[in-house]
């Protein structure tokens, strides 16, 4: 190998992290060709994981790492979402006894790439596209190994959990998580809820922070949500409640 292509080398192994893919569309716009990567491949400094991504030789890599790829090469709008952004932030590891499904959200832009969704990460993945709330709103970052990934805040795992319900998300399991986020910043909920496009996913929302009686839902403008006219049946057999004109599960509605 030339002292040049070594160079290049060392500089790429040096400044990207370990545990993370590599996009080849990446690499090339950075200035390592196609043919280059090639001979990297040959000399086994690289594997390929798939059409158009790279990891280390030998390196353990896992969904995050390929996340990553998506999110800070690739420039995707695709994020941990839900129950899984709470887990990563301890909001809900005594809800996730089973980490093997983890759940995606992403902008209606653009699919995932093929090597993405072909690779056995050792979990299962869902990806929700949908545009529900704006894909910069409400992320956060969360370090990993000795990269960071963006995902959902707390106020937007939530709302994201209450977008899928009642069919994928149970409710009553969504008032458990709600009841556990008593110190969220009203600031950041309001803008949320302005943002938010979904009328279900926002009298939802409010009517489960009433219910948790929590102490910040004070400080949040709600004249500046629009919730929307007439009646929205959450579930066909359940209890009304007229103040948000949904009609909710009766184990909900029960629920203290």
């Amino acid at each position: 190998m030339s002292t040049e292509r070594e160079s290049k080398l060392n500089t790429l192994l040096s400044t990207q992290p370990a545990g993370i893919v590599l996009s080849s569309a990446w690499l090339a716009e950075q200035g390592y060709s196609l043919d280059l990567q090639k001979r990297y491949k040959k000399s086994q400094w690289f594997d390929s994981i798939g059409t158009g991504a790279l990891i280390r030789h030998g390196d353990q890599v896992d969904y995050l790492g390929g996340l990553y790829a998506l999110q800070s090469q690739l420039g995707l709008s695709v994020h941990p979402a839900g129950k899984t952004a709470l887990s990563m932030q301890g909001k809900a590891h005594y809800l996730e006894l089973a980490t093997r499904k983890v759940q995606l959200f992403g902008g209606k832009e653009g699919n995932l790439p093929l090597w993405f969704k072909k690779r056995d990460w050792g979990v299962s993945i869902d990806c929700k596209h949908t545009s529900f709330l704006a894909p910069e709103l409400g992320l956060v970052e969360i370090e990993h190994k000795s990269f960071k990934v963006k995902v959902s805040s707390p106020a937007r795992a939530v709302m994201e959990c209450l977008y899928l319900a009642p069919k994928l998300q149970p409710l009553l399991e969504v008032f458990e998580l709600m009841e556990g986020l008593n110190n969220l910043r009203p600031a950041a909920v309001q803008t949320l809820l302005e943002g938010c496009t979904s009328v279900k996913v926002k009298r939802l929302f409010l009517y489960m922070v009433n219910k948790a009686d929590h102490e910040w839902l004070k400080f949040v403008n709600l004249d500046k949500v629009d919730l929307g006219s007439g009646k929205r049946s959450i579930v066909s057999d359940g209890v009304y409640v007229s103040k948000y004109q949904i009609t909710v599960p009766r184990e909900l509605a029960a629920a203290v």
